[in-house]
Formats: structure tokens, C-alpha cells, sequence
């Protein structure tokens, strides 16, 4: 359709055109998937053929859109404001998130506004209502935000078994998918079902570099604190700095840092996942106002949410993944004519070369992906259970729809039908029992047998199954800190110390899954391990940093300090390369050390730590340990690795793997995550939220019963393969040793240049006392000298 005369009159008083990319989608027929970059309008591109349809404000839904966080809807609904009050449109816009109020939540399904800004979770639970067809009958069109960053996960299937519902209620509905960040478009507009894809412009390449520091990184550690210093000049120098840190405790960790070097006391402030949501607000609402020079944040800050005063990010830590970074380079500078201005501190030695790798990757546009399993059935189970929540459904018009949706599109009618079985019966072992039996076919239709189940599907619904939190509160005034794991405040004693929201506090007592708290400024704080993302190194990335290890004609682009790095290794041992695997033997006071420069990422050469000592146990060689990086595997045993090719034969790994997986404690955690999201087991139910312990319990029983009776159980199954392709990365560790590559081992006379950081990662146990803390760095200094890098 052609643009408004009334909307076109607002772009040209806001001194704005219109983008040929707003204009191809307004045009556009059918779905579409629009790529473009950070500030470059995509959200007001979504909408503007809402508001042009809207402009009569016909009665009933008409635009959903999904976000993949409720902090975006918040944003948009801002954004929305002014050109709806300049149009003088008569239309309701509305959120439905977890935080929306009960009363609000029960009004929308009578009354429906105009544009519902919503999450995936949320969009769900109004299908799972019997009057999901009149809620949805006028729907239009549905906005999809942040498409890629839901795609890369089972919320992104969830999503799209939605969607594929909301078809079959409002045929004509058209879908639009946004993103800043793809590496396949084409596969992408797939999962979407069918789109046609709009590549926008890319604009002006950011600015970004390393950030010049006082002093090189320390060889190991993850903190970047020795470059505090230099974080808060880049922060005096900038209006608005947006800090990211990899992970919570980190970042609580640098926010501390900064405020010790903060001679101007410059306002800063502190956003993670673990904080309360009202913290969280505050923090936004300061930073939306202008009240802060930087905010410290994770994760809960990579998507869509505008602050047009950002002119600096920076990322301290290597950033893990090329996507993610590219997302965060983006929150500067947020204006499609105007480059981001992003800067990197490395935290280690190793990571030096990880943010060269990563930079040219982000001048090359290369972006690397996540592989996220197609179909995972546990998603499906659900979206069956809460389809039944809604009404009875036929079996074969709901497979119908289910193959309409993009990640299932090659859905077998028999993985169809397994899961369909399991809503009904609870499968095999558990088909005697009738809390599992929640299916029942009447009349050619399957329903639930009891309808009072629904509130109890309804209560547990959602694929994100995080660890059990325990809130923090003070011990007075009862405000509310944040969250903290069950499992980090089981090892807590009273008068304990650690940091949250950026304080540190002592703790007092835990009560009714309160853990009562009060401040204590003065005292050291023991670390609170938050949740979180456990980011391992990108499958691209790491062959970015192998190639550019291995080939020393390019080490012109690192640092003098990494290149002679690596030049000494290249002295006394091998150099990693692509196509080879290198690996070392080495003694040092009375151990043997084994290192395997894998390049899998951190997970994986964790699984490769549990399976080669495992083997090296058989072979009688002794094994005491193994640290794990992203880059390399080191393990010490009594006796040495004399030739490490049969303990990489992949047949070998792979068997060991199937025998420890069925083992180890990791396949109960994640049979756990699945039974909860296919509705076998509940964490909530009305006035009652079992305890992490007491949900852990109850998947153990339920493990060990099916294992025993029914090892072919369709979550066993869904299970084996998550654990095997997903926590556990064994998939990586597959794919390297599948290529065949040269196993290159040395046998250097002393540690290696590469493998004395990892040494220094061994040696990080938990100390007290400066005694202690000279003895060990005394014990590293000689280690390092050793290697040559005093």
C-alpha cells in the first residue's frame, strides 16, 4: 500500500524520509523477514502498516506484537505514543507480559485492545483460553521483534506453533519478522514458514578497536579489572556508555571496580537478570532520563531497547560470539547515518586474539549462528496440552497445523503421535498412574479428561526453566535486592558476605524463601555465583582464532606482547593450526600434564575432560584433574600421556560418551528441564511452588523409574539427544574429530607458553588470607618464568 498523506505529513515534521526498506515492507504482500541494522527503523517499519490500517480504529485485535523481552514492550509502547497522538488515531495499546495486572490480563480477553505488545510465553497462555477465537478472530497482523534471538531457542518454537495457530483463527494474517543480525536469511525465513526477505542497507561500518590499556592483560582470569582505570576514562569521555559484561557475577564484580577508581564519581549504573524487576526500572528509568554517565549490564541489555544518548559501548571479556557482538556494537550510536562506536577489553591473554578474531569478522560482516535442533518434541508436548486447554481438537487437523509451523515442517506423523501418546498416558511406565493420564478421546476428538487440569497446565507454562531463585530482601525494610540461586544460598552461613545490586550484603537469615540480608559496605564479599548465560566460544569464531594462531605471516595485527606469545610457544612446541589437533605432554613438579588444544569451546572440552580421564583411569595412567577453556583442555595425571591417538579415537569417545550420559548426574538435570517443559513434572500449582530440592527429587524418582522400565520413553529419548547436542557440546567434539585431522603431540622439556595460562586457571582454588595468597603467587611467577613469559 502506498503511505498515508496524514503519515507522511508526521515523518516530514519530524525532519525524517521514510527509508526505501519502511517503504518495501509497507508495500510489501504477504509475510515478510526484514534485515536491518541497529537504528535503522525496523520496529517503526513493523508498525507502519498497522497504522495505516488502523486509521478507521476498526473494533477488535488487530496487531500483536512479540518481543523477546518485556523491557521491549515497555519501549515500544513509548515509541508508539507519538505518532498515534500526531494521527489522532482512537486506538488501545496494551502490553500482556508476566508483570501486566490481573485485572488488565482478565479485561483483554473481553476486550482485546487495538495492539498488544506481548512476549512468547504470554501469547501461549491467551491461545490456551477457550475464547482464544474471538480474542484473535480480527487479528491482522502479527510483529515479530528480535526474530533471531528467539529462533536460537525453544521460545522461537514455541512462537512459531503459535503462530501456525493463529492462522488457522485469522487466515489472512500477515507475519513480519525484525532483526539487526542473521547469518542466513533464507533459513531464517523458513522458520518463519515462507517470508520474503528485505535486506535494508547496511549503513556506515561501526567504529570499534581494542581499547587502549596501561599494561597488557593478565595471562588468565575473566574479571578485566586491570583495566578499570582506563574503562572510566573512556566513560568521562563519552556522554553515555553502555558497559557489557558476560555474565552477573562479573558484572557485579566490574561495577565494584569502577566505582573504586570513580575519583569524580561519575553516576553509574547496574542492570543484570538477577537484579529485582524494580531496580531494573529504576536503572532505566535514570538512564532514560539522563541521569547516569554509564550502566554496567549483561545480556539484559543486547536487544531493541533505545536510548539514543548511547554513544560508547564497550565489551569487557572477549565477546564470545561475532551476533552477539555486532547486537551490542549497535546499542551506540543508535541512528542508521551515524557509525557505532564500540570499544573491546580482552581479559586474558588468550582472548587478545579472540577480539582480534572477532573484529575482523565485524569488518568482514561474517556473522557466525547458533544451532538450535529442529522440532524439539518436549515444546510440542506442551503446545499439545495447552491446545486441549483451549478446547478438544482432531488429532489430524492439529498434525496438519503443527507441519504448517517452520521448525516442524518434516514433523514425522509418528513423533506426532508419540507425543500426542504421552499428554494422553504419561507413556508406557507411567500409563498406570492418573495424575499422567490428561487426554481422552470423546467423540472422534481428544480433550482433557479433567478440565480442572487446565489452571495447572496454564501455571507451568513457558520453555525457560531456570534455576530455583531465592529473592533477597533486607532484614528491615524488606526492599527487595534481587534473586539469587537456591544452590549458591544453600552454601551460605550466617555472616556471610557477597555482592548483589551492587552492594555488598551480610547474610542474616532465610525465611519462607526470603534470604534476609543486610548491608555491609565495609566487609570483603564472598562471590555470588549468579545464573546466566554459560557462553562457550562460537564454532566460527574459534576457527577464526585457530586460523590466525597457526598462521604467523598474520600475527602483524596482534598485539607485540600476544605475538611474541605465541612466537615462544612456536620455539619449544607446535603452534595449533587449522586442520590439526595439537596436543603436548608435559612433566612438572612430579605430575604429568596432558593439553589438547581443541578449540571446541568450554563445554565441550569439559565433556572431552570427564572422557578422557575416564580413559586414562583404564589405562592406568593415573588421572587428578582437568581444567577446561574455550581454546584448550588441560589434564595432570600421575603418569604421562605417551600417545594420545587412541585416546581420541572418536569411536572410543563416542561410546564412553553413551556410558557416561546415562551415568552421570547431568542427564537427571536435564531430563529435569525437559519433563517440566512436556508437563510431566510442575513447579507451580494453585498455592503451592515446590523448592528446587523438592523438583529435583521428584525428576530423580521419575528417572530412575523410566530408565529402569521404560528406557524408550519418549522423554528419555528427547533427554539423550539435548544432553548429547546441547549441554554437553559432545557435537562439536564429533564434528573436529570427524574432519581427521593431523593429531599433531609434542613433548616439550618444561610448561609451554600456551599452556601456562591454563596452569594458572588450575591453580584458581578458593584462598584465605595473604599468607596464602603469597605462596600462590610466588608458585606462579616461577611457573611463568619457567615458560618464559616472566
Amino acid at each position: 500500500m502506498p503511505l498515508p498523506a496524514d503519515i507522511a505529513a508526521w515523518f516530514a515534521a519530524q525532519g525524517w524520509v521514510p527509508h526505501p526498506h519502511q517503504m518495501a515492507l509497507l508495500e510489501a504482500h504477504g509475510d515478510t523477514l526484514l534485515i536491518a541494522p541497529t537504528g535503522g527503523g525496523k520496529t517503526l517499519a513493523g508498525f507502519l502498516p498497522t497504522l495505516a490500517e488502523l486509521r478507521g480504529a476498526p473494533a477488535g485485535l488487530h496487531t500483536v506484537y512479540v518481543s523477546p523481552l518485556k523491557a521491549l514492550t515497555n519501549d515500544i509502547a513509548r515509541n508508539l505514543a507519538p505518532p498515534i497522538a500526531a494521527l489522532s488515531l482512537d486506538i488501545r495499546v496494551e502490553d500482556r507480559t508476566g508483570d501486566t495486572r490481573a485485572g488488565q490480563r482478565a479485561r483483554q480477553r473481553v476486550d482485546p485492545p487495538h495492539i498488544l505488545l506481548t512476549t512468547p510465553e504470554s501469547l501461549a497462555l491467551m491461545l490456551s483460553y477457550p475464547e482464544a477465537p474471538q480474542i484473535f478472530a480480527k487479528l491482522r497482523r502479527v510483529v515479530i521483534d528480535e526474530i533471531h534471538a528467539l529462533a536460537e531457542s525453544k521460545r522461537g518454537d514455541q512462537l512459531m506453533l503459535c503462530l501456525a495457530r493463529l492462522r488457522g483463527i485469522a487466515p489472512a494474517l500477515v507475519a513480519t519478522g525484525l532483526s539487526a543480525t542473521v547469518e542466513a536469511p533464507a533459513r531464517l525465513a523458513a522458520y518463519m514458514g515462507g517470508a520474503e526477505v528485505i535486506l535494508a542497507d547496511p549503513g556506515p561500518a561501526p567504529d570499534i578497536a581494542m581499547l587502549p590499556t596501561r599494561g597488557p592483560p593478565p595471562w588468565a582470569g575473566g574479571g578485566g579489572h586491570y583495566a578499570a582505570k582506563d574503562v572510566m576514562d573512556a566513560i568521562a569521555g563519552a556522554r553515555l556508555t553502555l558497559v557489557f559484561i558476560n555474565t552477573r557475577a562479573q558484572a557485579e564484580l566490574f561495577f565494584q571496580a569502577l566505582w573504586a577508581v570513580n575519583s569524580a564519581n561519575l553516576p553509574i549504573g547496574l542492570h543484570h537478570g538477577s537484579l529485582s524487576r524494580e531496580v531494573r526500572q529504576r536503572a532505566e528509568a535514570a538512564m532514560a532520563a539522563g541521569e547516569l554517565r554509564a550502566m554496567v549490564c549483561t545480556g539484559s541489555l543486547d536487544l531493541g531497547i533505545d536510548w539514543s544518548d548511547v554513544d560508547l559501548v564497550i565489551q569487557v571479556g572477549a565477546p564470545k560470539n561475532i551476533k552477539r557482538l555486532v547486537q551490542r556494537i549497535g546499542r551506540a550510536n543508535h541512528r542508521y547515518d551515524t557509525p557505532s562506536r564500540a570499544r573491546i577489553v580482552p581479559a586474558n591473554r588468550f582472548e587478545v586474539i579472540e577480539c582480534v578474531a572477532a573484529l575482523e569478522a565485524v569488518a568482514e560482516r561474517d556473522l557466525d549462528g547458533t544451532p538450535h535442533p529442529a522440532a524439539p518434541l518436549d515444546v510440542l508436548c506442551q503446545h499439545i496440552l495447552l491446545v486441549a486447554c483451549a478446547g478438544p481438537f482432531d488429532a489430524a487437523a492439529l498434525y496438519g497445523e503443527v507441519c504448517r509451523a517452520g521448525p516442524y515442517t518434516d514433523l514425522s506423523q509418528k513423533d506426532f503421535d508419540a507425543c500426542l501418546d504421552f499428554c494422553a498416558t504419561g507413556g508406557y511406565a507411567l500409563r498406570a498412574y492418573d495424575r499422567w493420564q490428561r487426554l481422552v478421546l470423546r467423540d472422534g476428538l481428544w480433550g482433557l479428561r479433567d478440565p480442572r487440569t487446565a489452571r495447572l497446565i496454564r501455571m507451568n507454562i513457558g520453555t525457560i526453566v531456570a534455576p530455583e531463585l531465592l529473592q533477597v530482601r533486607r532484614s528491615r525494610s524488606r526492599a527487595r535486592l534481587g534473586e539469587i540461586e537456591e544452590g549458591f544460598a544453600a552454601s551460605l552461613s550466617p555472616g556471610d558476605t557477597f555482592l548483589i545490586a551492587g552492594q555488598t550484603v551480610r547474610y542474616d537469615a532465610l525465611r519462607e524463601m526470603v534470604l534476609e540480608v543486610t548491608p555491609q559496605p565495609t566487609r570483603q564479599p564472598k562471590i555470588a555465583v549468579f545464573g546466566g548465560l554459560k557462553m562457550a566460544t562460537s564454532t566460527e569464531l574459534s576457527a577464526r582464532v585457530l586460523a590466525l594462531i597457526g598462521n604467523p605471516a598474520r600475527w602483524s595485527v596482534l598485539p607485540q606482547h600476544t605475538s611474541d606469545w605465541l612466537a615462544g610457544q612456536s620455539e619449544i612446541s607446535a603452534l595449533p593450526a587449522t586442520g590439526t589437533l595439537t596436543c603436548e605432554t608435559f612433566l612438572r613438579a612430579g605430575r604429568a600434564y596432558f593439553c589438547v588444544y581443541g578449540f571446541c569451546g568450554r563445554n565441550a572440552h569439559q565433556t572431552l575432560g570427564l572422557l578422557l580421564t575416564r580413559r586414562m583411569e583404564e589405562a592406568g595412567l593415573g588421572p587428578l584433574g582437568f581444567v577446561a577453556t574455550d581454546y584448550a583442555l588441560l589434564i595432570w595425571s600421575l603418569d604421562p600421556v605417551r600417545d594420545p591417538v587412541p585416546l581420541l579415537g572418536l569411536e572410543n569417545l563416542t561410546e564412553g560418551m553413551e556410558h557416561w550420559l546415562n551415568s552421570n548426574a547431568l542427564m537427571k538435570r536435564t531430563f529435569r528441564s525437559i519433563a517440566t517443559i512436556a508437563g510431566l513434572l510442575h513447579r507451580n500449582a494453585p498455592g503451592i511452588r515446590k523448592s528446587g530440592k523438592q523438583a529435583t527429587f521428584s525428576s530423580d524418582i521419575l528417572y530412575d523409574t523410566l530408565l529402569k522400565y521404560d528406557p524408550d520413553h519418549l522423554l528419555l529419548r528427547i533427554t539423550r539427544d539435548a544432553a548429547r547436542h546441547g549441554l554437553v557440546d559432545f557435537e562439536r567434539i564429533e564434528n573436529v574429530l570427524a574432519a581427521r585431522p593431523e593429531i599433531v603431540h609434542r613433548s616439550p622439556p618444561h610448561v609451554t607458553p600456551l599452556a601456562a595460562p591454563l596452569m594458572l586457571e588450575a591453580g584458581k582454588v578458593p584462598i584465605r588470607g595473604l599468607g596464602s595468597e603469597r605462596l600462590l603467587e610466588a608458585e606462579a611467577a616461577q611457573m611463568m618464568e619457567e615458560a618464559g613469559l616472566a
